[in-house]
This record gives structure tokens, C-alpha cells and sequence, in this order.
């Protein structure tokens, strides 16, 4: 049955477009669009400088992957700084947040300090650590002071990657403790006193009480997660001053993709299908994510 709109209809509608057509148009212009170029550049070859040129070579850019040393480096730092830090900044914001709701004495002193690492510019505290990780800064002392070895953090390439990797579970689990802490506050108290009535210490009350009722924020956590660690760029841009040393350790994919796409002639297409490809790959290991994470809440 043909549906009539009545005009009083079209014209709410017509003013609800209206009033969202900035939004829209801010959507389209900044968002949108973007992506469907970048899309357009990864079948091209393109020249910017001097004459402007976009010349069609259709999957050549993604064919050229296969062969491309460096990419491959790139993805692998890119997998194995994923597969290190998401875990370990889930576990560690978890157990932040749980330790400091359990009513422990100047609580909300202690959220604030552990929350300053996520106020402070990343460009800054890439500084800062590069400052910290100095043959003769702070942690090298420290482990001195220890007895324990020492390491040259910022040009040894079996460590580099190890120590933006610490900095980044020490700068973003605060965040995600936030989060932490704010879906402690739904899970009810008496489910708490319940347990503790059947005999329950504070380990089991928190493995078989807090992490089941967790479980949803906990995907939030870990998809956040995913997308943050795959797009590591500044630190590993400040760490090396741009060039992925020492000897690629610290390369990651989207460090790559601006090596092509602004440091070599002729290289922007190439360079656009690197950032297809990477949102492709976080796109399968976001759905994945969600997928195992519903499966588990099954049970």
C-alpha cells in the first residue's frame, strides 16, 4: 500500500535536514570525502609536485606490498606492539580502577595523580621519556642504583620498541581506568556481601564477581585499545626524528604511510593503499574482538 506523506510531514522533515545540514556538511567535507579520495589515490599512481597527475594502475599499489621490505617490518612492529600493550593496558587500568574503589584511604588523591599522565600532550611526554630513556637519564641511574643492567633505550634496536611500549601503558591505562571506574559503580554491593558470606577472600570476589560484570566494558576497552595501538605514530615519529631507526625497530605502518606519502616523489597512491590495507586489518580485528567477546559472555 502506497504510503502519502502529508505535507505537514515533509515539512518537519524538510527542517530537520535543515538543521543538520552543517553537521552533514562538516561530515561529508572533513570526513567522508577524505576517506573516498584516499580510496580514489590507492588505485592511482599520483604526482602532486610540478605538474598533477593521476595515472590509473588499478590493485598495482596492493600487489606492491607484497615486495616491500620495509612495509613488512612495519606491520610486524605495528602486530607485536598491539599484541604487548592492549593486554597489558587493559590488566593494569582494571586492576588501577579495582584497587582504588575498594575504599582505600585518599582515594581521590591517588585517581588524580594516576589520571595526570592522560592530560599531559603526548608530544610531551614522548620528550619527557626520551629525556628519562638518556644513556645518562633517570631509569638507567635508577637500575644502576639496583645493580641491574643498563640499556641505550633510544638507539638499541632490541629495546627501542620496548620502551615506547612501556611509556604507552604507563600514559594510557589512566584513561581506561577512568572508564574502569565509572562501570565498578553499576555492579551491585550485594552481590559483594553475598559472596562474602559464602566464605569468598578478595581475589575470588574480584575474578568471579567484578571481571564477569566487567566483561562489556572490558570490550569497549580492548576495541579502543586496538584502534589506538594500530594508528602509533608521534611517539615513534619523536622517538627516531621520522625515520623508524634505529635500523626500522621503531617503524610502524602509519610512520610508513607519511614516509611515502610526503617523503618520497610519486609514492602518495602507494602510500594511500597502506591506509586501506590498515583499516581493513583493524576493521577484521575489531569485528573479531567482538565476536570472541560475545561468545565468552555466553558462558
Amino acid at each position: 500500500m502506497r504510503k502519502v506523506f502529508s505535507k505537514k510531514a515533509l515539512r518537519e522533515a524538510g527542517s530537520g535536514y535543515l538543521l543538520m545540514s552543517p553537521a552533514l556538511f562538516v561530515l561529508l567535507l572533513f570526513i567522508i570525502g577524505p576517506i573516498l579520495f584516499a580510496i580514489y589515490l590507492a588505485f592511482h599512481k599520483v604526482q602532486f609536485l610540478g605538474t598533477t597527475s593521476f595515472e590509473f594502475v588499478g590493485l598495482d599499489n596492493f600487489k606492491r606490498m607484497l615486495d616491500d621490505t620495509r612495509a613488512k617490518i612495519a606491520l610486524w612492529n605495528t602486530v607485536k606492539y598491539v599484541a604487548i600493550v592492549v593486554p597489558a593496558q587493559t590488566i593494569l587500568a582494571l586492576v588501577l580502577a579495582a584497587t582504588l574503589n575498594a575504599g582505600l584511604k585518599g582515594q581521590k588523591f591517588f585517581r588524580i595523580v594516576y589520571f595526570l599522565p592522560t592530560l599531559t600532550s603526548s608530544a610531551v611526554l614522548t620528550l619527557i621519556f626520551m629525556w628519562m630513556y638518556n644513556q645518562n637519564g633517570l631509569i638507567n641511574h635508577v637500575l644502576k642504583f639496583f645493580g641491574l643492567p643498563t640499556y641505550n633505550w633510544l638507539g638499541d634496536p632490541s629495546v627501542a620498541l620496548n620502551a615506547i611500549m612501556i611509556m604507552n601503558i604507563w600514559s594510557t591505562a589512566p584513561y581506561f581506568m577512568v572508564i574502569y571506574l565509572a562501570a565498578l559503580q553499576d555492579i551491585p554491593d550485594s552481590l559483594y556481601e553475598a559472596a562474602e558470606l559464602d566464605g569468598a577472600n578478595a581475589w575470588q570476589k574480584f575474578w568471579y564477581i567484578t571481571v564477569p560484570n566487567l566483561k562489556p566494558v572490558t570490550s569497549f576497552v580492548v576495541i579502543m585499545g586496538l584502534i589506538g595501538t594500530f594508528q602509533l605514530f608521534d611517539q615513534s615519529y619523536i622517538f627516531s626524528q621520522g625515520s623508524g631507526g634505529p635500523n626500522n625497530s621503531t617503524l610502524t605502518v602509519v610512520l610508513l604511510i607519511y614516509q611515502y606519502a610526503f617523503k618520497s616523489l610519486g609514492t602518495m597512491g602507494y602510500a594511500a593503499a597502506l591506509a586501506f590495507a590498515l583499516a581493513i586489518i583493524i576493521l577484521i580485528a575489531t569485528i573479531l574482538q567482538r565476536k570472541f567477546s560475545k561468545e565468552e559472555s555466553l558462558y
